[in-house]
């Protein structure tokens, strides 16, 4: 496990409560589309910036690849988190999950509240599938911390359970009335997260409004139910899934909004 990333607190006490968020989660292929045959990353900008998300959970998000910047066209100077925070999310968090010689990648939360700190939890099990869980706690206006945690499961059912199984040791370790939003791209085909979630009093949105987690994989023609937003001490409205153009044309993942209401 990393160590905890402090952040200076910005005070919100004067603010007017916020009880409404807009949370948003997309797997970004490293900022290329399908089958890696473009790269996307300011099209994806353009088209993340318009659902007026308050919280943006990115997996497979490149914190640098020195090849691609030397032959990249448009490639971005800084990482390509902050390339989509732009000027609309004040803050960011990056967990780094994968290292190679050319570079590194992992997840990214985007806040337009403050960061109060993050930590990134290495869940790799064995092999060379390295995988992590970013978990931040955010100071939103008129509750005392919110957690918001950014997954990424592994591809074996066998490694997803031992993940989940940390995850849960993770939300036993926060405070039980505190609002806890979960969301990220879990590879659970086969839709075993729910039950082992729902011991640890968490509802995912999909499930609540149409009884089965939404279908966001692959991009093009979405059949495999693998991305998920889970809330505990919250509730979620008006799930969507962004399946036509351009998201259908801008990663190999669907993105999925919600609002939650805390």
């Amino acid at each position: 496990m990393n160590m905890p990333n402090p952040i200076p607190k910005r005070p919100t006490q004067t603010a007017p409560e916020v009880h409404c968020l807009r949370i948003m989660t997309v797997n970004t292929h490293k900022g290329f589309a399908w089958l890696n045959r473009r790269f996307i990353l300011p099209e994806l900008r353009d088209a993340v910036q318009t659902t007026s998300s308050d919280i943006v959970f990115l997996q497979e998000v490149l914190g640098a690849h020195h090849r691609h910047g030397k032959r990249v066209r448009d490639w971005p100077d800084v990482p390509h988190y902050e390339f989509l925070a732009d000027s609309l999310w004040q803050d960011f968090a990056y967990g780094r999950n994968a290292v190679y010689p050319e570079g590194h990648h992992g997840n990214a939360l985007l806040s337009k509240f403050p960061i109060l700190e993050f930590n990134n939890l290495d869940v790799s099990i064995d092999g060379t599938e390295e995988r992590g869980m970013l978990h931040a706690i955010l100071d939103v206006p008129g509750h005392k911390e919110v957690h918001a945690i950014c997954v990424h499961l592994g591809l074996r059912e066998s490694h997803r359970t031992q993940q989940l199984h940390l995850l849960g040791g993770l939300l036993d370790s926060l405070a039980p009335d505190a609002p806890v939003i979960v969301a990220g791209d879990f590879n659970d085909w086969r839709q075993q997260a729910d039950a082992q979630l729902a011991e640890r009093g968490l509802e995912e949105a999909f499930v609540k409004a149409h009884g089965a987690p939404a279908k966001s994989f692959p991009a093009r023609w979405p059949l495999l139910r693998l991305d998920r937003i889970y809330v505990r001490n919250a509730s979620t409205h008006n799930p969507e899934v962004l399946s036509k153009r351009p998201w259908s044309h801008l990663s190999d993942h669907v993105p999925l909004v919600v609002e939650i209401h805390l």
